[in-house]
């Protein structure tokens, strides 16, 4: 079985990720999904290191509602400007996005993405037969109505009701600039026709960081001098080769504009790392200009290379100069300057589901001897598994005692069912960090054996000491080889 194959196998098998949802009723929903219980584990783990990693860098974190009058979405230019482009097919009558007809498109220009699909006479998909009509827009938001008769938007992005914010944001930070905040919560997209499974769905959770600043700091930020000698492997546009740059020198080397700017991508790429994603399947890659939004000055994206997709976005860092706050401010009449000046804001954007599913294919071990899953140490679904080596009797009664007490603290489970090695083998196959035993021994010594899931080794340790030691295991503080002493 192909490696992204068993991927999804394993997903669907084992709780990670079920649908399209609900599945119960003809197949589900396109584009929307469950997260089962593995499967949300992995994602509060990807939260939690998005989370304390943004507020590490000094980022607030903040809370806005999803749904927003028309208005926002007129000023933030979404009404207008958050399109794909869509063509139906003149035979069956079905209606597929243009970029998904044709490879390698550089210009999203709906003139040109006409021309190309009428040079090109790509046939329709669904039917094999027809050809494409006209090219037209279709916008992305979902709308719904709040009360009687207001006609309201789901937002599809965290990103614009964090803006709506800067004025009681500004007063928060006693007016001192730069300052930084973040949102973690749901977005949503009317995509015409979701592909790709939980890489591009209807409804996500979106983890969005936003760095506001005045001209004074692009490229006099005191954060960029703490990381200087950080490397960060950049793909500028233009180029099929992956440079290895220093932070220090993005800006030096023109690969970017302003410090600012080069560290939110330093950032982003160190919650990435910390997640534990291979460094040799990732990029950062320079936005095609051609791609850019109107009103972005640079876009980079963090990406990885999946079995199934190829290369993925998962993270963009974007610059979004002045062009929301000035829109916001133009439409709700509320000043939004600072001495004369409309701050510019500075974006990291993670899709946490997609991250979430990367990092589940990233950590599948081809392994012929067992089909198991290494995370870095902490991100494993399940942080500790405990065995009694029979079900009933002082045994059981010990590993309880334990599984109660560590549960209070770490992700567990409890498992009496089949032998030893069958539990080895369940628990390796979803990436449980640690498995602990309790055996005859045990009554005796008060020692049980604590088994690591990458190297498979053993070491006998006190019951007392249990929780301490698994504590210090996942957080890094202490190597399993340092047992053995």
């Amino acid at each position: 079985m192909k490696v992204e194959d068993k991927v999804l196998d394993l997903a669907k098998r084992r709780g990670f990720v079920w649908g399209p949802s609900p599945n119960i009723y003809e197949g589900g929903l396109k584009g929307f999904y469950d997260w089962g219980p593995l499967g949300k584990l992995l994602k509060n783990k990807v939260e939690s290191i998005i989370r304390n990693g943004f507020s590490g860098f000094s980022f607030w974190e903040v809370e806005c509602p999803a749904v927003m009058p028309k208005k926002v979405w007129e000023a933030s230019g979404h009404l207008e400007g958050f399109v794909d482009y869509v063509s139906k097919c003149v035979k069956c009558g079905a209606v597929h996005r243009v970029d998904h007809l044709m490879d390698d498109i550089e210009d999203f220009n709906q003139e040109k993405l006409a021309k190309l699909l009428k040079k090109n006479k790509v046939k329709c998909p669904s039917c094999g037969k027809g050809e494409f009509g006209a090219v037209e827009p279709a916008n992305l938001m979902m709308k719904t109505i709040v009360g009687l008769d207001q006609e309201v938007f789901l937002r599809p992005e965290t990103a614009t009701t964090t803006y709506l914010l800067f004025p009681d944001l500004y007063r928060f930070f006693r007016t001192k600039m730069p300052f930084g905040v973040f949102q973690i919560g749901k977005a949503y997209r009317n995509e015409i026709s979701p592909r790709q499974g939980v890489f591009r769905t209807r409804e996500f959770t979106q983890a969005e960081a936003q760095l506001f600043l005045l001209k004074e700091h692009f490229n006099d930020f005191d954060k960029f001098e703490d990381y200087l000698e950080e490397e960060l492997p950049l793909m500028k546009y233009g180029s099929k080769k992956i440079q290895t740059v220093k932070l220090g020198d993005t800006v030096k080397k023109k690969y970017m504009k302003k410090e600012s700017y080069a560290f939110m991508n330093f950032v982003a790429y160190k919650l990435m790392k910390d997640m534990g994603f291979n460094s040799k399947k990732m990029r950062i890659r320079q936005h095609n200009p051609a791609e850019l939004a109107f009103y972005a000055d640079d876009a980079w994206d963090i990406e990885i290379n999946t079995e199934r997709h190829g290369w993925m976005e998962i993270c963009g860092i974007h610059d979004r100069q002045d062009y929301d706050l000035k829109r916001h401010s133009e439409f709700s009449k509320t000043k939004m300057q600072v001495s004369g000046e409309v701050p510019t804001i500075l974006e990291i954007a993670f899709g946490l589901e997609r991250t979430a599913y990367a990092l589940l294919e990233n950590s599948l071990v081809d392994d012929k001897k067992r089909d198991w899953l290494d995370f870095a140490k902490g991100m494993a679904p399940i942080d500790v598994a405990i065995f009694p080596l029979m079900k009933k009797d002082e045994i059981a009664g010990v590993a309880k005692d334990i599984f109660e007490e560590l549960e209070k603290e770490f992700a567990c489970v409890y498992d009496d069912s089949g032998s030893i090695g069958r539990r080895y083998r369940r628990m390796d196959e979803v990436g449980t960090s640690f498995c602990i035993t309790v055996d005859y021994d045990s009554l005796k010594d008060k020692e049980v054996t604590i088994r690591e899931i990458s190297s498979m080794k053993q070491f006998r340790v006190h019951i007392s000491e249990i929780k301490q030691i698994v504590r210090d295991l996942l957080s890094g503080e202490l190597k399993f080889e340092d047992l053995e002493e």
